[in-house]
């Protein structure tokens, strides 16, 4: 197998048969005349030809170095082009942000954050791949994105969780319902309440069932759906009791369409944030992202609606 040619020789190369004199080639790439004779000669022996013809201090080139030239300066330019993008990734993220979040980020936090993020990186292409916490750990693992908007998930050694905000999970009923009336929920009727849950594959499920399992309620009715907005028009229609974070029914719950009673005693809290495959330094479009989760969080009052 031939050796791939070295970029210092190509540059030299390059040099040389513009400025016609190893004198001028020296000092414009920093060497001396012995060195940029020597680099020439070891091109020379590795092309098996003669690349410049020398008369006195001059130099042209051969017919072999003409040819050459044409394939130098395409390569040269192509080195430097990856450079300079390879430098404007670092500096202004013009480039790409492969993002996964929850259909809930996706939904209600994504658009505004996203709409400040493109203020700074307009040419930053975003791609966004929706899917639940286990799913966004396994896309983290296997590099197809670099930031994960999710629930904070029970073990995650693999990754680096930054968290952004906290919410509380509580009954979402119609302003009908009986325990809506009543002021508080009915603990003995839980078991047999028909419960319209997240995803059965999702955190949020699985920490709903470990609630009311630790209380040795066992849910007997539930329902499973993908959409938050699905989960409030049942609940508003009286087909059963939803169970999602008050931020997310903001709207709802400010017209009285739904109202709002917590779970039971002790309060069932979740941890969002912005995740990251551990031992990966984020670029700076990358970091500003997660920050304005952040900022965005506070400006949406996401933080306060816990209580």
């Amino acid at each position: 197998m031939k050796r791939i040619l070295d970029s210092r020789q190509l540059l030299a190369f390059a040099t040389l048969a513009r400025r016609g004199s190893f004198t001028l080639t020296a000092k414009e790439i920093s060497l001396t005349q012995s060195a940029v004779s020597h680099t020439i000669k070891g091109l020379e022996r590795e092309l098996s030809a003669r690349l410049f013809d020398r008369f006195g201090k001059k130099v042209c080139l051969t017919q072999a170095g003409e040819q050459l030239l044409v394939h130098v300066d395409r390569i040269l330019r192509e080195m430097e082009a990856a450079r300079a993008g390879l430098e404007k990734l670092e500096n202004w993220g013009h480039s790409r942000l492969r993002l996964g979040a929850s259909p809930t980020a996706c939904q209600y936090l994504l658009p505004t954050v996203l709409r400040e993020f493109k203020q700074s990186f307009p040419q930053c292409v975003i791609r966004i791949e929706p899917g639940d916490g286990p799913r966004m750990v396994e896309l983290l693992r296997d590099n197809q994105i670099d930031l994960a908007v999710m629930l904070e998930p029970a073990r995650h050694e693999e990754i680096v969780f930054r968290r952004v905000f906290e919410d509380e999970l509580r009954m979402i009923v119609s302003p009908l319902h009986p325990w809506a009336v009543a002021g508080r929920v009915a603990r003995s009727e839980i078991a047999e309440a028909t419960l319209i849950l997240y995803n059965k594959a999702s955190y949020t499920f699985r920490m709903v069932a470990d609630y009311f399992a630790r209380d040795e309620i066992t849910l007997k009715n539930p329902i499973e759906l993908g959409s938050m907005e699905a989960i409030k028009e049942l609940v508003k229609l009286g087909v059963g009791v939803g169970v999602l974070a008050p931020w997310i029914a903001q709207k709802e719950l400010a017209e009285r369409s739904l109202v709002s009673l917590p779970l039971g005693a002790r309060r069932l809290r979740r941890v969002w944030g912005v995740a990251h495959l551990k031992g990966r330094r984020l670029a700076l479009a990358e970091e500003t992202f997660a920050g304005l989760c952040e900022s965005v969080a506070e400006t949406l009052n996401l933080h306060e609606q816990v209580a």
